[in-house]
């Protein structure tokens, strides 16, 4: 696998993944009882966002060695998902 195709589909499971870790432990300024004037009482009250983007790469990183290993040993193919799926 070329470095390129690798790191686009890095970034893709990573972006993926982001969205997934956002809501971890967020909690809103109503439920934390210090709303700040002007802003909406359900925005974050501490967003850690840079503790969710470690998240987001060590949780990526370990799918894209997951998927990386399967390619590399070809452990699914086209001819294995159309014999599961009945199709040949």
């Amino acid at each position: 696998m070329p470095i390129s195709t690798a790191l686009a589909i890095f970034f893709l499971i990573w972006w993926v993944v982001l969205f997934a870790v956002l809501p971890w432990g967020v909690r809103s300024q109503h439920e934390g009882g210090e709303v700040v004037p002007g802003t909406d009482p359900g925005a974050p009250a501490m967003p850690r966002l840079g503790r969710k983007l470690i998240w987001t790469t060590l949780v990526a990183a370990v799918i894209f060695a997951g998927f990386y290993v399967v390619y590399v040993n070809r452990l699914v193919t086209i001819e294995g998902l159309a014999r599961l799926l009945g199709m040949s």
